[in-house]
């Protein structure tokens, strides 16, 4: 059973964001003074007094604009609403209470949802400004006191929270595999996680560097449990010109150092680029299992050896990473959507496979029996053994007499024939850990 859902919501710049970092107890949301920074919907666990349930930031509610962006940000929010089982309002002390917060005040009475009222930037301890008081007439009950920058009655917030929260919607979430959805701006990343979804979760615009924050999206299917995170564009350093835009490329990084799997995402109609191959460097330095989709795959004129040219291309390309499963699909009519959950597993496993010392012994002393270690100047490689300790990447110890004759070829030759014998561990990276020993050693 999922974790109940919690949504911070409210008008522009009131501080939902700081807020929400604050609750969870780390900097996921980007923070700025400029209005609309976050626009998708952020989601993390956030635990009180040994309970947990999910926390969603959501951007800014304008319920009267006609910008196309800020009524996707407005669409978001009201997903976040419908899915939240209790609803925090978040209003600004020093801008008393405005008239978008008695239309979002009215939005969330209609719901029929339990609503807490946060009265933020409460910044002076002690008995509440004569300020604080407007705020009861947005018919929402008793406000709480905040302040996120300073954490003060953050403590209170999440005790009203606990109680609009039924005990029997507390639950322990299972385990999913996480995938980070990455690449450069305007491959159709938000458009991928929409299709995923079912339903405009991610927004979408042709305006690169529409996506800001890395954005969750739990997905549960046939195939099983996932975490899709949705990231903004990584683009060259030289083009990152805003500090907003700084920080969501920091985020999709992070968003790669936690994923189980990278889902490299390439545009089609635009060919394999030097930007996606920095992309897909940073998954592989990274040891995750990887998976290379490339998209808008329906807008391509194609004959019989089209997707074969197209593959050839980009593993000349993508050299270093020779061990990349290739999908094409189409964010947009659903093809072959279906086929990356499969993949997904796969990898996923491969990257998370444990070998026994005995099992890997036996396939080195097959391929030293097949390839002679290599000798200088009289001196031959001896190769006492090999073990390995660690997976995600599948990692090895490699016991050698001098480390020095252990040339980078014979290397990649014994990774050849572990994957070979293991199946081809599709779509992870190995590696390799040289450590010399003694050979009057024998342990």
């Amino acid at each position: 059973m999922a974790l109940p859902i919690v949504a911070i919501v409210g008008r522009p710049n009131v501080g939902k964001s700081t807020l929400f970092n604050k609750l969870i107890g780390k900097r996921l949301s980007i923070v700025d003074d400029t209005p609309g920074v976050t626009r998708d919907r952020i989601y993390s666990k956030c635990e009180w007094l040994g309970r947990e349930f999910m926390l969603v930031d959501t951007g800014g509610i304008e319920p009267k604009s006609s910008d196309s962006i800020l009524a996707q940000m407005r669409r978001q929010a009201e997903i976040a609403i419908d899915r939240a089982c209790v609803i925090i309002l978040v209003t600004d002390l020093r801008c008393g209470v405005t008239a978008t917060d008695y239309d979002v005040a009215s939005m969330l009475q209609k719901s029929g949802k339990p609503v807490i009222l946060c009265v933020n930037k409460c910044d002076r301890l002690g008995d509440p400004s004569p300020e604080f008081y407007e705020f009861y007439n947005l018919g929402l009950g008793d406000p709480v006191e905040v302040s996120s920058v300073h954490g003060y009655g953050t403590g209170d917030l999440l005790d009203r929270v606990l109680e609009c929260i039924p005990d029997d919607a507390l639950a322990e979430e299972e385990k999913s595999i996480r995938v980070a959805v990455i690449g450069k701006p305007n491959v159709g990343k938000s458009s991928l996680i929409n299709r995923i979804a079912g339903e405009d979760r991610a927004i979408v615009s042709d305006i690169a560097g529409t996506t800001r924050d890395a954005t969750d999206t739990e997905i549960e299917n046939e195939w099983g449990r996932y975490v899709f995170v949705d990231t903004a564009g990584i683009r060259k350093k030289s083009k990152v010109y805003e500090n907003i835009e700084h920080y969501s490329v920091l985020r999709s990084y992070m968003a790669v150092d936690e994923s189980d799997v990278c889902v490299i995402i390439i545009d089609a109609s635009v060919g394999f680029t030097e930007q996606d191959s920095k992309v897909a460097g940073y998954a592989h330095e990274q040891g995750k299992g990887c998976i290379v989709a490339v998209n808008k795959w329906d807008v391509v004129e194609k004959d019989g050896g089209t997707m074969k040219k197209f593959t050839e291309e980009i593993k000349l390309k993508l050299g270093f990473m020779d061990y990349v499963p290739f999908i094409f699909i189409s964010a947009k009519t659903g093809q072959r959507v279906n086929k990356l959950y499969e993949l997904i597993n796969l990898v996923y496993e491969n990257n998370s496979m444990r070998i026994t010392t005995g099992r890997l012994n036996e396939i080195l002393a097959y391929a030293t029996s097949r390839v002679q270690p290599p000798s200088d100047k009289g001196k031959r490689l001896k190769i006492y053994y090999m073990t390995q300790p660690t997976s995600n990447p599948p990692s090895f110890v490699v016991f050698v007499n001098n480390q020095e004759l252990f040339h980078f070829s014979y290397m990649r030759y014994l990774e050849n024939q572990i994957r070979e014998t293991l199946g081809g561990l599709e779509g992870t990276p190995v590696r390799f850990m040289i450590r010399e020993r003694d050979s009057r050693d024998t342990r």
